[in-house]
């Protein structure tokens, strides 16, 4: 019988009561208490550590098994990875949910109580760390060879609170007291260099070599969290690396009385995995992120090389075909010169070919036609932090231009300028999006529309340079966690209709729709949302001692705050309700509860102001009696993976409502979706696949199209236009610059109608506002039909396969990794 085989039936025989006594044994023996005196934490630990027991027995002989096939692996680099709580979903993943649930129900604790006990690994800021969480799941659970790659941030993005409104960053301590689901590896140290300056010399067969000899060495200490994928069959590695300071200690400084600088260099080295994103608005916090990428990345890269050696020597030759390397969003683009690095100056590599190994190991995933968004550094920090790095950039760049680009345009320096990696101009920069394409084998973009646009609009001279190298792979969510998991009356009630395999196989959910008419199956579907939206309701008066109805429409807007996503259309909405009820307290409405959730940059001040209005905005409308309750406003604090997993079960309506052609996708729109919210959207990201596949009867769309923003752009938007063309918005903006939300304070809100007014409305909020409005009057009548309604929101759920994140890998199996699944024995 193979160890897989044992382990599986391990797992599928062991009784509640067994797992209650391997509780109480690491209760006892593991952490040194017993059932008398032991603290939730200490229990947690204890059932993680039961867990745990077969997590690791399932990630050696994952390991031991892709190391005996010599497998080709993806290696996902991510800057973020918004893991959330591993408790549940690995409970979940290996079937021990039920089994966990009544060991601790017989020692009179309760699963939920318990798993509250964990903090979020909230290595992430939204989308982009929560997708690629979703992705290590997905290559886990379909048995393919991967290993995440990443920062072991000692705090994550922040914890955020409100004072009087205000946003307030606090440390995010997520591991302050240690966190059972992660393995030091000291094995797997690397030093990694940095500053310094490049020697130019003659080796013994006269040829001229570069030597860099660093200003200071960074130890990389690497963490594992195993990534449990679903059956447990499969468990492979996010590999997380930890910045710390070389043994080097300067005794005779710190013996003289220069205690602080003794620590000086340690503490600047242990730095770089001290925080997510830090501020880079300085010049100091510009070059602090730029060697966290570095320092990540080189970390990664040579971890990847070691175990490449250990089955192929010094032989190169395989390495690509062993090797794919996938960049998530441009954070990661200087591995690709890193690797250059290592093949031309340790392996001593001809140039073209170390290229054509690189170009063959990396590809790229574009997040965002945002060009903020697309990273440029100044090469005056590179020539500073990596000197070596820059040279070898200059000569990507210089044959990337003389050869392919002069090839195809000769002379035309006009399109040399836009496609060298160098930007030329007050202070020359490095483009590191131009980079990312230059020198991987495939680009995609998230949605259709969005890869569709780094084609026509972003990346339109690459396209026609090479015109297979851009694909498209749409973004999904698993559903393992994203409902399984965090909406099991659901989960529960889809396995009795259509049995228990859709976990693994989303097209069985469309069976449903066969359900969709049925009165009784509705009721139960809706009474399931109806208790969600209950348990919603006590978490919103724990945390904002706000009283909402459960019976009003749920209407939720979760996702980083920023103008292109549109918080301040939402706000600008409620604004206008809530001036309708105070002209007509008894107008026939639903009534309504705004919800959301948003961490804004600590730099953004913007973004900040929206969310210090929302809350002002929200204190005013809650305590108005005169408008009887029928709207509420409530912006919860500190929103994260596991206050998603309350919210989107709860969701009647998800908002959607980004400037076309701005989102590449979305990932909450699916998540939302797939629980049977109904989505108001504009023709953005992946709402366009959503309307398709759930048809655009059971959802709203509202808005200028991709092409009429770009219409409307170029002819010249005037956004006073709409301010003295329509009463509404005039009266809603004006409110900004009075003290009725802040009391004694006129004016304090004024930078809200300042950005539509004199900043442009850049993301055309007073040019959708119209629409929009007319859009939430269609929720409002459609959820009157209770019968409609219920179908809709059941056929959200039903017809939401396509956006499940094992189709995506399959695709990037598909059109990019050509990887093989590998099953563990």
């Amino acid at each position: 019988m193979t160890k897989a085989k044992e382990t599986e039936m391990a797992i599928g025989k062991i009784t509640p009561k067994q797992f209650k006594e391997s509780i109480i044994k690491h209760l006892n023996s593991t952490f040194g208490t017993d059932i008398n005196k032991a603290s939730k934490k200490a229990w947690w630990n204890a059932t993680s550590a039961a867990l745990n027991e077969f997590v690791y027995d399932r990630l050696s002989q994952t390991q031991k098994t892709h190391f005996e096939k010599d497998t080709r692996a993806v290696h996902y680099f991510s800057l973020e990875f918004l893991m959330g709580r591993l408790t549940g979903n690995n409970l979940h993943n290996l079937g021990l949910f039920e089994t966990a649930k009544k060991a601790l129900t017989e020692l009179d604790i309760d699963i939920n109580t318990l798993v509250d006990e964990e903090e979020d690994m909230a290595l992430g800021n939204g989308g982009l760390g929560r997708l690629a969480a979703c992705f290590i799941d997905s290559l886990a659970t379909m048995e393919l060879p991967a290993i995440g790659y990443g920062i072991h941030y000692e705090h994550g993005l922040f914890r955020q609170e409100f004072k009087d409104g205000h946003q307030i960053e606090r440390p995010d301590s997520w591991r302050e007291y240690g966190n059972p689901f992660e393995i030091r590896r000291p094995e797997s140290i690397q030093d990694i260099p940095v500053y310094g300056y490049v020697e130019t010399k003659f080796n013994d067969a006269g040829k001229v070599v570069k030597e860099w000899h660093p200003g200071r060495i960074i130890k990389g200490v690497p963490w594992d969290v195993p990534v449990v994928g679903y059956s447990g069959k499969t468990v492979n590695v996010l590999r997380l690396w930890e910045s710390r300071a070389t043994n080097f200690f300067n005794w005779d400084v710190f013996n003289s009385g220069g205690y602080h600088d003794a620590h000086k260099e340690n503490v600047e080295s242990e730095t770089i995995s001290k925080v997510l994103y830090p501020n880079d608005e300085t010049d100091a916090g510009k070059e602090l992120r730029l060697i966290q990428q570095y320092f990540f990345c080189a970390c990664s890269l040579k971890d990847i090389i070691r175990r490449y050696k250990r089955a192929h020597a010094d032989d190169w030759s395989n390495f690509s075909a062993q090797v794919a390397v996938q960049l998530n969003d441009t954070h990661p683009a200087i591995a690709i010169p890193e690797l250059m690095r290592i093949l031309v100056d340790r392996a001593d590599m001809d140039w073209d070919q170390a290229w054509k190994i690189c170009r063959e190991t990396f590809s790229y995933t574009n997040h965002t036609l945002l060009p903020e968004a697309l990273e440029k550094w100044s090469v005056r920090l590179f020539e500073k932090v990596l000197p070596r790095h820059l040279e070898i950039i200059y000569e990507i760049n210089r044959r990337f231009l003389e050869s392919e680009v002069d090839a195809k345009w000769p002379g035309d320096n006009a399109i040399k300028s836009k496609l060298s990696i160098i930007e030329e101009g007050h202070e020359r920069m490095v483009r590191m999006g131009n980079l990312s394409v230059i020198g991987s084998n495939k680009v995609n973009g998230v949605a259709e529309v969005h890869s569709a646009l780094v084609k026509s609009d972003l990346f339109p001279e690459f396209n026609a340079l090479w015109t297979d190298k851009f694909t498209n792979v749409t973004n999904g969510v698993t559903p393992r966690r994203w409902l399984k998991a965090c909406n099991p009356a659901l989960s529960k009630l889809i396995d009795k209709t259509v049995g228990d395999q859709w976990p693994t196989n989303q097209e069985i959910l469309r069976d449903l729709d066969k359900k969709a008419d049925d009165a009784k199956f509705q009721k139960a579907y809706m009474d399931i949302k109806h208790e969600n939206k209950v348990a919603l309701t006590k978490v919103i008066k724990e945390l904002t001692d706000v009283d909402v109805d459960p019976s009003a429409i749920f209407d939720i807007q979760i996702k980083r705050l920023h103008e292109y996503k549109r918080q301040h259309l939402n706000l600008l909405h409620i604004m206008a309700l809530y001036r309708r009820l105070l002209q007509n307290p008894t107008m026939d409405m639903v009534p309504r509860v705004f919800i959301f959730g948003a961490k804004a940059a600590p730099g953004y001040k913007l973004a900040k102001d929206i969310i210090y209005a929302i809350n002002k905005v929200a204190d005013k409308v809650n305590n108005d009696e005169r408008i009887g309750g029928k709207l509420k406003v409530v912006f919860l604090p500190n929103y994260r993976v596991s206050l998603a997993e309350k919210m989107i079960p709860a969701a009647d309506v998800s908002e959607q409502i980004s400037t076309a052609g701005k989102e590449a996708s979305g990932t909450g729109n699916m998540k939302l979706a797939l629980n049977g919210a109904i989505t108001i959207g504009t023709l953005d990201g992946a709402n366009i696949e959503i309307a398709e596949e759930v048809g655009e009867e059971n959802v709203v769309i509202f808005g200028l199209t991709v092409d009429e923003v770009k219409a409307l752009k170029k002819q010249g938007y005037n956004p006073w236009d709409y301010y003295y063309g329509n009463e509404e918005i005039k009266a809603v903006l004006d409110w900004f610059d009075t003290d009725y939300f802040t009391p004694g304070k006129p004016g304090e809100l004024s930078s809200i109608k300042n950005s539509f007014l004199d900043g442009g409305d850049p993301y055309l909020c007073l040019a959708d506002f119209e629409s929009y409005s007319e859009g939430q009057k269609e929720i409002e009548a459609k959820y009157k039909d209770k019968k409609g309604w219920a179908r809709s929101a059941i056929l959200n759920t039903a017809y939401m396969g396509k956006f499940n994140s094992d189709r995506s890998i399959q695709d990037y199996v598909d059109r990019i990794w050509k990887l093989k699944s590998c099953t563990v024995k």
